[in-house]
């Protein structure tokens, strides 16, 4: 490194000058500007990325589960039933929360669940919705009485 004073020329630039390129008074081209990581980008710049892709998902199922114990509590093993939907598109950021499909265990029953009549498992599955919606209420409320606010109640009022 080079001790410089204020009244020393500064150094020329580096700019390589070879057989086919003129100085820098000679016309060259100016050096490409620097392109800055992909960690530099945090903003808005960056979801823009996220949210380019699109899925389309052919011969799709959406599988639904009731978990053990929701008919009685002595039920030992739960229940899926699977309802075919056809096409499916996904769009945008939630291609971010796709997941790799193994084709061989795709078709076997999950651990702990039998495979049902997808009436019952609709039914049952929405009486269990119910009840915890029922039951989150009934939270909400007790709480409520002490002070607290649950999520959205401050909301219902606008």
């Amino acid at each position: 490194m080079e001790h410089l004073s204020i009244n020393d020329q500064p150094p020329p630039p580096p700019f390589p000058q070879g057989p086919g390129q003129p100085g820098l008074l000679g016309g060259g081209r100016p050096p490409q500007p620097q392109q800055l990581p992909a960690q530099m980008f945090t903003t808005a710049a960056q979801l823009l990325d996220l949210t380019d892709t699109n899925l389309v998902l052919q011969q799709t199922k959406e599988r639904i589960f009731v978990p053990p114990g929701t008919q009685s509590p002595a039920q030992t093993r739960g229940l899926y039933a699977d309802v075919d939907r056809g096409l499916f598109v996904v769009r945008g950021e939630n291609v971010l929360l796709m997941g790799e499909i193994d084709l061989d265990r795709d078709d076997d029953a999950p651990p702990g669940y039998d495979l049902a009549d997808l009436e019952l498992v609709q039914t049952l599955a929405k009486q269990k919705k119910a009840e915890e919606k029922a039951k989150e209420k009934r939270k909400v409320k007790k709480l409520s009485t002490i002070g607290f606010e649950g999520e959205n109640v401050g909301e219902a009022l606008l």
